[in-house]
């Protein structure tokens, strides 16, 4: 009875050798992932190192802020330095407190309203700061299995073209071109799950940095109207 062997491939397919055998639509599939690969860990890295100073700055300013000196004294030292986080709030309602009373303010709903609308802006745009290029982590890992799979797709296609040509079923001529084809979706996975992961992980941080500025904000402002009513009825 004659036994029947598979024949050993003629060459051992590595990642490199697979991805030079691709088409050129898959290997544009390819490289376009890896390069939303190398993206994503800039991200997560530059994001990491900005959220540890971000948090260190917020423990700083709380610091000199509770530390007792003045509030005049405070902003005089913050005035001219470019200021972020809890900082750049507290310049932005001081410089709306000391403008509107410089201008004779003697309206106390107004002035408050003024400086909590000043302090909402200067909160919005560190939240902003914060937030900027985490849309591209939740981009990469939504629509990176998808180009994979994309890839992987027109690469079996091809393969069963290149079977359909040459009228040969077997394992050792089916095996190498499918294997092209799904390493776009492994490389598509490489790109996608670490992009959710840290995006899940940047979202929270960002909410912890973003509750705590909000909380020394309505602190700040309850501050400021105690100091109001003081200045209005001194003033009367």
């Amino acid at each position: 009875m004659e036994t029947l062997t598979l024949a050993e491939p003629a060459t051992s397919h590595t990642l490199w050798s697979l991805f030079w055998q691709a088409g050129f639509i898959v290997k544009m599939v390819m490289i376009g992932l890896l390069a939303a690969s190398v993206w994503t860990w800039a991200i997560i890295i530059d994001k990491t190192i900005a959220y540890k100073r971000a948090h260190a700055a917020l423990n700083r300013f709380e610091q000199m802020f509770w530390s007792g000196q003045s509030l005049e004294e405070l902003y005089r030292s913050l005035a001219d330095r470019k200021t972020t986080g809890m900082g750049a709030i507290f310049v932005a309602a001081m410089r709306e407190w000391k403008k509107s009373f410089e201008k004779g303010a003697r309206a106390p709903m107004g002035l408050q309203m003024r400086i909590d609308k000043a302090m909402d802006l200067a909160l919005n745009r560190e939240v902003e700061t914060l937030e900027s290029r985490l849309g591209s982590l939740a981009s990469i890992g939504s629509a990176g299995p998808f180009i994979g799979l994309f890839g992987t797709v027109i690469g079996i296609m091809t393969s069963f073209q290149a079977i359909a040509g040459s009228k040969n079923t077997s394992l050792a001529v089916v095996a190498p071109g499918i294997a092209e084809a799904l390493l776009a979706t492994a490389i598509g996975l490489l790109a996608a799950i670490p992009a959710v992961i840290a995006y899940n992980k940047l979202s929270a941080d960002v909410a912890k940095l973003g509750s705590r500025m909000e909380g020394f904000a309505d602190e700040f402002s309850a501050i400021l109207s105690r100091q109001i009513d003081e200045k209005i009825a001194r003033g009367s």
